[in-house]
């Protein structure tokens, strides 16, 4: 669930490379266009103009006490990001931000009609994503209904929470504290994650791991904090959401296999029988759910192959990062070393070994094991 990524040096350097992409990027295979690299400057540099330090908000006395109080919580969380963690000891997520809209970016996906295989942008340093980031949402729309003419479905999601992998301070905005506790604090653990590995190129990979590091950090940060498990019954119901979406994943991915046997209004008709189940269970869980309806919104629109690549993108692999973290039980900087040693390798190996860890860890192939 992150933003644009800018990845450099140094603040200065950083704006550099990103000046000199946006004059050599129609000229590099992939690399975008100037119009995008030049609304990445402008919106980077926006949101740094309104940075204020913790420090500088609960100091000022116009500050509410609600948000006072929260920042003083993240605060402390960041500290047991380090402490206990092994996350990233540097500015990020110390600082605020109200930059006066709904969300930071807007992200596009896109896939064929009869794939879930994302349609990618590819950058100077971060590699190729399945997705692309627009800090207006005019802007997204305009990129969604470009991939839409060349026939490839879309879904724009909007985003709450900013990362530049730690080459900046990226700041708490005022877009994540719409969300409760668990959420803004499982997010900044998410790109703290993030800043600790990235592997270039690896969307999958990359949010996996984030997301399963977060998830085993909040964790311990109820147990630290005495945090009731509350909120656990909106964590079963996000996993039963999860898998409801990777089940049709499933079932979708099978039937595109399907389509050199099958004509194209044949493999549409199956399609939109696809997704109509899909429907009619979301009907079956959410009426387990004593009226909670937190996804309806999410299903109601875009409901569409590159929707559904989304979602694989950010949690298809967690499992696999779960028994691994498992398998060196719980050892966190072991964890990460062993997360690391697999950046080496090519990306489908790479998916391979983390999807081979739910099966049988303690056999795993040398380039796997770990390290």
């Amino acid at each position: 669930m992150s933003g644009f990524y800018l990845k450099a040096p140094n603040a200065w350097k950083a704006l550099r490379y990103l000046l000199l992409m946006a004059v050599l990027g129609p000229a590099m295979a992939g690399c975008g266009s100037i119009e995008y690299y030049a609304q990445a400057i402008h919106g980077h540099l926006d949101l740094v103009s309104k940075r204020r330090s913790f420090d500088r908000v609960l100091a000022d006395p116009a500050t509410p006490p609600a948000l006072a109080e929260r920042l003083r919580t993240i605060r402390a969380l960041r500290k047991f990001a380090v402490t206990d963690l092994a996350l990233p000891d540097n500015d990020s997520y110390l600082s605020y931000a109200d930059i006066h809209r709904d969300f930071v970016v807007w992200n596009v996906f896109a896939a064929p009609e009869f794939s879930l295989e994302p349609h990618e942008s590819c950058f100077l340093f971060v590699g190729c994503l399945t997705y692309r980031g627009y800090f207006s949402q005019s802007a997204a729309v305009d990129h969604a209904r470009s991939l839409s003419a060349d026939g490839l479905e879309t879904y724009i999601g909007g985003v709450a929470a900013y990362s530049t992998l730690g080459w900046f301070a990226d700041p708490v905005l005022n877009t994540m504290l719409r969300w409760d506790d668990e959420r803004v604090h499982t997010v900044v653990l998410h790109e703290l994650a993030h800043q600790k590995l990235y592997v270039k190129g690896d969307s999958e990979f990359n949010e996996a791991f984030a997301t399963a590091v977060a998830d085993e950090g909040y964790h311990r940060w109820q147990q630290h904090t005495g945090i009731t498990g509350a909120s656990t019954m909106l964590g079963q119901r996000d996993e039963q959401f999860i898998q409801l979406l990777l089940s049709a994943r499933q079932e979708l991915a099978a039937l595109y296999a399907r389509g050199s046997s099958l004509s194209a209004p044949q493999l549409r008709t199956l399609k939109g029988e696809a997704f109509a189940r899909l429907r009619d269970r979301y009907g079956e869980l959410r009426a387990s759910w004593d009226g909670y309806a937190g996804y309806d919104d999410f299903m109601a629109r875009d409901l569409n192959n590159a929707k559904l690549a989304s979602i694989a993108t950010y949690y298809a692999l967690v499992p696999g990062f779960r028994a691994a973290l498992d398998h060196v039980n719980g050892d966190l900087p072991r964890f990460y070393q062993w997360m690391d040693s697999l950046g080496g390798l090519d990306q489908e190996r790479r998916h391979a070994c983390v999807l081979a860890f739910t099966r049988a860890p303690a056999d795993l192939s040398a380039d796997c094991a770990v390290p």
